[in-house]
Parts: C-alpha cells; structure tokens; sequence
C-alpha cells in the first residue's frame, strides 16, 4: 500500500506520536510497503536530518496553531498517490486541513487521537477547554465524524474519548499500540549508559522516562521516592527527558527540601542504545502519571523486561495489571507510596516472575509489527481493499 502519516511536528521532544508514527512508518516499509510523512516542520529543522523517514515539511508555521498555507494545495495535488491517509492528532490545522482536502475525494483518511480527547483535560484546563469547545463544531469534530475510523489505542482511551464533548459521532477502532523490541546488545548498551553515569554503578535504580511536566506526576515521584525509598541508601532515582515548562528547578529545590536531592540524577533527554541502557540497568519504572493515553515509554519498559509501576490514569494499566506484569495505584502520593512499598514487600523471587511477564506482556501485546498488521487491516478494508465493518457510534 502506499500509506501517508500526517503530523504537526516531527520534533522528538513531542513525545508519544512523533514515536507513533517513526515506528508503524519503519514496521510498514519493512514490509514492503510504501510510506511518507508530511510534517509542519521548517525544513531546515535540524530533528528532520537525524529522522529515518521520508519527510515533505511544509512549515515554517504561524501561531500555536500551526496554520500553514502549502499543506491543503499540497494535499490536492498530491492525494491521489497515496491509499490511505493516517491523521496524527488533533487541535492544529493539519486535521482540519486534511478533511478539508480529502472529504470530498477518493483518497480515505483514518485518524488517531493520542490521547487528545481525554476528559482529563477539560478539568483541568476548564478555560483552555472552552476554547477548545468553541473550536470543535465546526472543525475536529468534522474531522472525526467524516473520518473513515477514529483509532484509538486502547479501550480506556475509546471509552474516556466520549465524555468529553456531548457533540461526538465517529467511526472507532480500537488497535492496540505498540513499540519495536529492542535490537541492541544488552550488556554493551548498559556499559553504556553505566559509563555515562559512573556515579550509578553498584545502585538499585528507579526509574522515570520522560517529558518533566506536571500531567507526568513527576512531583509525586519524588515525595514517593523521599518517603519510601529515602531510607535505603542502595537506590537512585533516574529522571530521563527533556524538560519542556522549565519544572526541574522547582523538583530540584524539593528534592533538597526532603534531602534526597544528591540521590536524584537527570539525564535530560536519552535515546539510542543510551535509553535502552538506562531501561534494562533500572530495577523498576514508576510512572505517576495523571493522564497518559498509552505510554511508550511503558511498552518500552516491559520489553526490556523491567516491572511497570503505573497509575490507574495511564491507559494501558488494565493490560499491565492483568498480565501481572508491574503494579497500579492511584496517581495521588499515597498511591505511588504504595507501589513502592508493594514493590519491596515481594520475594525475590516472584520479583523475578514479574520481569518475565513483563515481557511477555509485551510480546503479546504490543509488539510493533502486530500493531502495523491490525492498522494496515483497517486501512485495506477503507480504501476498498476489502470489507471492515466499523460500529458507528452516536
């Protein structure tokens, strides 16, 4: 099939779609099929030269809205090379540009959300979502309604997608997201990372991968981590990601305040064979998050075969809790205290029990060319392929 991603920014930092996209584009060219990205990226951005996918950028943009004058001429001239059209995200031009270009054509596009219609949002940013509910008649729920499907990554996020506005009707598909295995030598890429940071040799690690934002908990990770492990000298907090909203100096100060700030190490932003190596060298990953809609970080975690402590907020915690392949809690501090010290409470051997289901989880689950599969079945059965019965929700 020739297939086209759609996407604001290619820029890494954005987390979980530009990760999205990369790895369904690479396990589809794999397979023989053709695959190109548009993007609203200038293209002199320097994240372009490094990305492994062919990319048409289109930028630069204007405003935070990332409106962009060459991306509809574009989709009109060029529509009818491709089978399908795969929408990454909403609440920025390049949906609605896209249904403007495509609604009355042949060329099908389906659309994944990532999260963007989580209710948790609209409670916690009542004005933004006002804005946002302004903004959604006439242009994203369009986008979704005339959507040939709606993806969704997993049942929680299906489910949570439909409270947050009353005016909904889409095509959904549930398709289970996933992440590559890791390819790398194990041992050389935890030298590594060990060689990077010397000063965790020897030390039990707990560790949290990243966007440092409030929405990640990151402030419960630290309590959590000052109350329960604070008296156990053998563990280190591993914090790994960019600092997006400049909230590192304010975790910095409490992790003074509750003297463990020399048992914090930040790494920034980590990938390659450095992030693998952090992952398989941490005994555990902890993510309090408040709302995540899939986590690759999480899949990533569980290929490496490393226990998943998460909170009922991230999506995929009903898969991790029925696998028994980590821990789940509420995302307050008296949640991530008691995976903690759920954690230290199990035998060592049921500890190691829970790294093989942790990659068995993963294997089952969300192996990425599972994912590629299910995807191209949708998109075989929209552009006329063959047939897909797709539930119509009202």
């Amino acid at each position: 099939m020739r297939l086209l991603h759609i996407i604001s920014s290619l820029d890494p930092a954005a987390g979980g779609p530009v990760e999205s996209v990369t790895q369904l584009a690479t396990a589809h060219e794999s397979a023989g099929h053709r695959v190109e990205v548009v993007s609203l990226d200038p293209p002199n951005a320097p994240f372009l030269r490094q990305s492994p996918l062919s990319v048409y950028p289109l930028g630069p943009t204007t405003l935070g809205y990332a409106f962009s004058r060459r991306l509809i001429p574009w989709l009109h001239a060029n529509r009818s090379h491709y089978d399908a059209v795969i929408v990454n995200g909403i609440w920025q031009f390049h949906s609605l540009a896209t249904w403007s270009a495509l609604r009355m054509s042949t060329t099908p596009y389906v659309l994944f959300t990532h999260g963007m219609l989580d209710p948790w949002f609209k409670k916690q940013h009542p004005l933004k979502h006002l804005k946002k509910w302004l903004y959604w008649p006439w242009a994203d729920y369009r986008v979704l309604r005339d959507a040939q499907a709606v993806l969704f990554t997993c049942e929680e996020e299906r489910i949570l997608a439909r409270s947050s506005f009353r005016l909904y009707r889409c095509n959904e598909v549930v398709i289970n997201h996933g992440t590559a295995m890791p390819k790398g030598n194990p041992a050389l890429e935890m030298q590594e990372f060990l060689n990077r940071y010397p000063e965790l040799r020897g030390k039990r690690l707990l560790m949290f991968m990243g966007r440092i934002h409030p929405k990640k908990g990151c402030d419960l990770l630290v309590e959590a981590f000052a109350k329960v492990l604070g008296p156990h000298p053998e563990w280190q907090l591993v914090i790994a990601g960019p600092d997006q909203v400049g909230w590192q100096k304010e975790l910095t100060r409490l992790g003074e305040r509750l003297g463990v700030s020399s048992r914090i190490t930040w790494t920034g932003m980590v990938s390659g064979a450095v992030k693998w190596g952090a992952l398989r060298t941490a005994e555990i990953f902890l993510l309090p998050s408040h709302q995540e809609n899939f986590g690759f970080v999480v899949a990533e975690a569980l290929a490496a075969g490393v226990p998943t402590l998460i909170s009922t907020k991230v999506n995929i915690w009903r898969e991790i809790k029925t696998d028994g392949a980590g821990l789940v809690a509420e995302d307050n501090l008296q949640g991530t205290c008691e995976l903690l010290h759920a954690y230290l409470g199990i035998s060592e051997e049921k500890k190691q029990g829970m790294r093989q289901r942790a990659l068995e989880c993963f294997e089952r689950r969300f192996e990425i060319k599972k994912t590629a599969e299910r995807l191209l079945a949708v998109l075989a059965g929209v552009s006329g392929r063959n047939q897909l019965q797709l539930n119509l929700c009202a």
